[in-house]
């Protein structure tokens, strides 16, 4: 069974199948406009995403990364390593890319267990 989480017209929040969650690109939808700022509403988008189907950042298998400057990879760091737990951070990659609106500075999506 697949199930689907804020299903809309073009995507899902988030799918769950075989014991996986998939989530969307998360970005910031809060206002804030710096790199931290911004980094922390995704991650806090993120948790609340897992939760709701019953996981949580410690059963993250990847991260993908996507920053629209890379000069913003110390501040974006900065955020991460105080929301990930300690020896349960999983692979990650992080690239530069354009994001879909110039307000955007970071995309994260998340793949993860149950």
């Amino acid at each position: 069974m697949i199930q689907r989480f804020d299903a809309g017209p073009r995507l899902s929040e988030m799918t769950v199948h075989n014991g996986v969650c998939y989530l969307a690109g998360q970005v910031a939808v809060g206002g804030a406009t710096d790199i931290e700022g911004q980094t922390r509403e995704v991650l806090a988008a993120i948790d609340a995403l897992l939760a709701r189907a019953g996981s949580d950042k410690t059963k993250i298998l990847r991260a993908q990364i996507f920053l629209a400057d890379l000069a913003d990879f110390a501040g974006m760091n900065r955020v991460w390593a105080e929301w990930v737990v300690p020896e349960q951070t999983p692979a990650r990659a992080t690239v530069q890319a354009a994001l879909a609106k110039p307000e955007w500075k970071v995309e994260i999506v998340i793949t993860a267990a149950l």
